[in-house]
């Protein structure tokens, strides 16, 4: 007879049901309770006609949001940018620039940034583009005037009395602060071996930087990019501050006048929570398919 020792058999656990075919684990619950919230909003909505309406007349503050949302992230990408290379930067002036720009408008609320734009850097823009502001390049070495001319122009000075145009520039500038940190931390995640390798084989800084390090940094920083455009479609409400006629001031003003709040500002909530939702899955599909293989 074998000798099996002292040693324990563990068996199994018998079982006693069926397996479920789908690992509930894995289910996208709050998807599942969104959709049935969403259906159960949308049989509320469109089958009472005070709803209808207030959608309807909402409609043009919505599209204002979206145009608003857009514009201001395609200049803060480009802000972003610009001050991301100049924070990589081994120029001391460059440097200097953007960490100071990054570091002070970072410090400062989007709300009081918002706010000192529209009532004092506007007005000052506004005013010099239709007076004229006079530009001037010395000779720091003789002191003679190399370069002399004023420039003016009713359509930049137009452009500056525009709340909307403000708005845009505003958030534009706020937002590029944050995106030029997450621009150089992309660029400094790439190993130095791909610039060394690119200068060796010719380019460069600049072409270097376009062909070989932004390509890869893009790839990476996708999703934080994508964070904050959803984010600044959120923070796109802030403008209703200077009158921007955007979805949160139409709705205030709105619920003002017809003294129904509860009506409006649900129906407001319902439609960011659409947009932010859409714009989500429309990030996340990009990242699945722009990610860098493991």
């Amino acid at each position: 007879m074998p000798d099996f020792g002292s040693r324990a058999v563990s068996l199994p656990p018998a079982r006693t049901g069926r397996a479920l075919p789908v690992n509930l684990e894995r289910v996208p619950w709050w998807i599942i309770i969104l959709i049935l919230a969403g259906v159960l909003a949308a049989l509320v909505i469109f089958t009472s006609p005070d709803y209808t309406s207030i959608i309807t007349l909402l409609g043009s503050g919505i599209y204002l949001t979206l145009y608003v949302t857009f514009l201001a992230y395609f200049l803060a990408l480009i802000f972003g940018l610009i001050a991301g290379l100049m924070r990589v930067s081994r120029n001391p002036i460059l440097y200097t620039i953007s960490t100071l720009y990054v570091e002070v408008i970072r410090g400062i609320p989007l709300l009081v940034q918002i706010l000192y734009f529209f009532y004092v850097i506007a007005p000052f823009f506004a005013d010099g583009f239709s007076k004229g502001i006079a530009i001037t390049l010395p000779n720091v070495f003789t002191g003679e005037t190399l370069f002399s001319a004023t420039l003016r122009s009713e359509e930049l000075a137009e452009l500056f009395r525009s709340e909307v145009n403000e708005g845009i520039i505003a958030l534009a500038i706020g937002y590029g602060a944050y995106l030029a940190e997450v621009y150089r931390a992309g660029i400094e995640a790439i190993p130095r071996g791909q610039m060394e390798a690119a200068r060796s084989l010719g380019m460069s800084y600049i072409q270097a930087m376009r062909y070989v390090i932004l390509p890869q940094a893009i790839r990476i920083i996708l999703p934080p990019l994508g964070n904050d455009f959803v984010s600044m479609l959120k923070d796109s409400a802030l403008t209703s501050a200077i009158s921007v006629k955007e979805l949160t001031l139409w709705t205030r003003q709105r619920s003002a006048n017809t003294f129904r709040p509860l009506e409006h500002w649900t129906i407001a909530a319902l439609l960011y929570l659409v947009m932010t939702l859409g714009l989500s899955l429309i990030v996340r599909y990009l990242e699945r398919k722009f990610a860098i293989p493991k």
